[in-house]
């Protein structure tokens, strides 16, 4: 520990005599500083104990020396030392009683003892401190590389340095998941961190943040969070609980941990991108209608997954890597690439804690899935597009409820690119394997088209082909197809637009159509005629009859 004033007076060469203060004495003295200023304080940093002579001062002026004495309280002074012998043969009896109502040590110095041994002292207190806090930051840096290196890997890491704090520790996953935390009832208090663990997983790595004690819990703690890993997005999280302030030798051992928790995360990532490697082959065997070639590559690793019906995910950036291009700027964590790799953390993850085997292949701009029907990593797909919902959903009502034009520019929506949409296939087995990645493309398209963060083939093999029109391109084929027969009916030459979509209704049956129309069926077959003749094609022909169908849905809303 740094030394104290209390170490000082005990110190049995100073002779050091305490005549105020004894309360205080156990102090931590920062420096001792000489000063004969009236007026010391501008040159205080705090912690600092004071050796003076009254050479400038009257040490016999009571309020003199109230004012000097509650200055150097203000300023962080921790203890005041008077030489005697020199300027006074003893300390004057007005600076007692100041020190003694401010409650500041006051030490009385012998004139044998200089003050540069005062000083000596101090300074050899403080680098003995600094060697001890450096020597078991050592050797808590070597604890923790054994344990790091053991069977147990991060589980006993933590549990060493918990041991060495004295408090707890515990580690986040990408997900902002516990997957790790000693001694075993630190997992609870991890878990309600969890707020603070993704704030910070949303800021640019390196980032830290302390989270202060909550005063209404007996059990309060300083805990600190610092993000793991040697890129800009963040691969972990380590979280330390301690009862105060990290000491320096704590301070070592944390930073320590740090390192080797990040040596082992971004290990873990190697393999994992090997595993990639290696799915990214089973994956081509698949499309390719090799799936016992596919099983035999994939072994233990994913031979499982490729024995039970399966779904296949496909995923891209909400938008599209020539607009992400031409954006302005963003910072780290937000572009289109963070967004599919949070995407593969938060399946991976999900899929890990019930052991079950996914396989995920980033391929250029998107991401390819394929997880057990059913599983983990299914459900965590769905819970992501709900978030991505929701957060458009409260962007889009922040942007209606703005009041003027600078607001509604404040609170507009996103652009989408840290947004990903997904299309889902319907359950498949290997030997489908081709069939489920096109229905996931499939439904990848609509979920575009619509503007939804995930869509399941079977919502669109079930729905009507209906909603697939509300496509601009569509609407402007529609709209050029129609505009002759509604630039027609603008002159009040009949009203055709209106004859046809009946008599297409009634499937060309002109005593039904003319009915619903109010005419009678010459004027509508007449009214048909010249359709045939604006268009130039002829309705006999059901391809024309389909389109001009088509044609009128388009538009009809």
């Amino acid at each position: 520990m740094p030394p104290t004033l209390a170490s000082l007076v005990h110190h049995s060469a100073l002779k050091l005599a305490v005549l105020a203060g004894e309360d205080r004495l156990d102090t931590p003295v920062r420096w001792a500083h000489v000063s004969e200023l009236v007026d010391p304080v501008p040159w205080m940093d705090g912690g600092e104990l004071l050796l003076i002579t009254a050479m400038k001062i009257d040490a016999e002026d009571p309020e003199a020396m109230r004012g000097y004495v509650r200055r150097l309280v203000r300023a962080g002074v921790v203890g005041l030392g008077f030489a005697v012998g020199v300027n006074y043969e003893q300390v004057p009896r007005a600076l007692v009683e100041a020190a003694r109502a401010e409650g500041l040590p006051l030490l009385e110095v012998p004139r044998r003892t200089p003050f540069l041994a005062i000083t000596k002292a101090v300074s050899a207190a403080i680098a003995a401190d600094q060697y001890r806090a450096v020597t078991a930051g050592f050797e808590a840096q070597r604890e923790l590389t054994r344990a790091a290196l053991g069977a147990d890997g991060p589980a006993a890491l933590l549990a060493r340095l918990a041991a060495h704090l004295g408090g707890w520790a515990a580690l986040y996953d990408a997900s902002g998941a516990v997957v790790a935390a000693a001694p075993e009832w630190a997992e609870r208090r991890a878990a309600r961190l969890s707020a603070d663990v993704e704030r910070l997983r949303e800021r640019p790595a390196p980032a830290s943040a302390v989270v202060g004690a909550d005063p209404d819990d007996e059990g309060a703690d300083r805990v600190e969070l610092q993000s793991l890993g040697t890129g800009r997005r963040t691969r972990a999280v380590l979280a330390v609980g301690t009862d105060a302030p990290l000491g320096t030798a704590d301070r070592y051992a944390v930073h320590s941990a740090i390192a080797l928790l990040t040596l082992t995360t971004e290990r873990s990532r190697a393999l994992r991108d090997a595993e990639q490697r290696l799915g990214a082959a089973v994956l081509r065997m698949l499309l390719a209608g090799e799936p016992d070639h596919a099983r035999t590559v994939a072994g233990e690793l994913y031979g499982g997954l490729l024995d039970a019906p399966f779904r296949m995910v496909v995923a891209e950036a909400a938008t599209a890597p020539g607009e992400a291009e031409a954006a302005e700027p963003r910072d780290a964590g937000t572009g289109p690439h963070d967004a599919l790799g949070g995407l593969a953390d938060a399946l991976e993850t999900a899929a890990s804690r019930v052991a079950e085997p996914v396989l995920v292949v980033p391929d250029g701009g998107r991401l390819i899935v394929l997880a057990p029907d059913g599983g983990a990593a299914i459900a965590a797909c769905a819970e992501h597009a709900r978030t991505i919902e929701a957060r458009r959903g409260a962007a889009k009502s922040r942007t209606t409820a703005a009041r003027t034009p600078r607001d509604r520019t404040a609170a507009a929506p996103d652009d989408g690119s840290c947004d990903v949409v997904l299309g889902l296939s319907a359950p498949n087995v290997a030997v489908a394997a081709a069939t489920a990645f096109h229905q996931a493309e499939q439904a990848l398209s609509v979920a575009r088209r619509r503007g939804r963060a995930l869509v399941e083939h079977e919502e669109v093999a079930a729905g009507s082909v209906l909603p697939l029109l509300a496509d601009e391109a569509v609407r402007a084929f529609a709209d050029g197809m129609l505009r002759a027969l509604r630039d027609h009916d603008a002159t009040g030459r009949g009203d055709l637009v209106a004859s046809l979509r009946a008599w297409l209704s009634r499937h060309g049956q002109w005593d039904a159509a003319a009915a619903d129309l109010g005419v009678h069926r010459h004027t509508l077959r007449y009214r048909m005629r010249r359709v045939e003749e604006i268009l130039g094609r002829s309705l006999d022909d059901p391809d024309v009859r389909m389109e001009l169908w088509l044609a009128l849905k388009a538009t009809s809303k």
